[in-house]
């Protein structure tokens, strides 16, 4: 029998894994890329960064290298070819992607990447230290130090937090951006 955890995370990546396949097969590069005002970030920003760190989540949780190389940000082409983590909203706003094609290749990459990798974790890898206390001062002052125990950020806080929670956040601001551009919401 799978552990109920595991089993309710990997069915809840998958699911939301999902959502971005949706969005992506249902927009243009116009929508993707459309500016509608100063302050407002543009669906290209939400998509580039989630899926850019997702990809960069498995490398601090596996050590495993991420995806995205100059191949790929050739291939790509985004305006800005980082997730702009550090960056202001007045830089991100310039975000773009050059061909959705590319990038929707490198999505499936990067999901079928998290999602193997999560069919093969074991229970006991959940307790894993990703980063340990004391937390240093670029993660500090994020969610998953919020979550995180006494001994740091753990596999499953850094799956949880990182991944899912993260990726659902910005599925949101897909969904906001859909309707800014005439396009139906994901879920109800």
């Amino acid at each position: 029998m799978p552990h109920l955890l595991l089993d309710s995370l990997r069915r809840r990546m998958r699911a939301m894994h999902s959502l971005y396949e949706d969005a992506v097969a249902t927009m243009t590069l116009e929508h993707v890329n459309h500016f509608e005002r100063e302050g407002v970030l543009p669906i290209a920003f939400s998509l580039f960064h989630y899926i850019n760190m997702e990809d960069s989540s498995y490398f601090l949780i596996t050590g495993e290298a991420p995806i995205f190389n100059d191949e790929w940000a050739a291939r790509i082409n985004p305006a800005i070819p980082d997730h702009g983590k550090h960056r202001t909203v007045d830089e991100m706003i310039h975000q773009r992607i050059g061909d959705l094609e590319a990038f929707t290749e490198y999505q499936r990459a990067v999901f079928a990447r998290t999602e193997h990798w999560l069919s093969t974790l074991h229970r006991s890898d959940l307790d894993r230290v990703v980063i340990a206390r004391p937390l240093p001062p670029q993660v500090a002052s994020t969610y998953s130090a919020r979550v995180a125990g006494p001994e740091g950020i753990t596999v499953l806080d850094a799956t949880e937090c990182w991944m899912y929670q993260h990726g659902l956040r910005h599925m949101g601001e897909i969904e906001l951006g859909r309707g800014l551009v005439g396009l139906q919401g994901m879920t109800s």
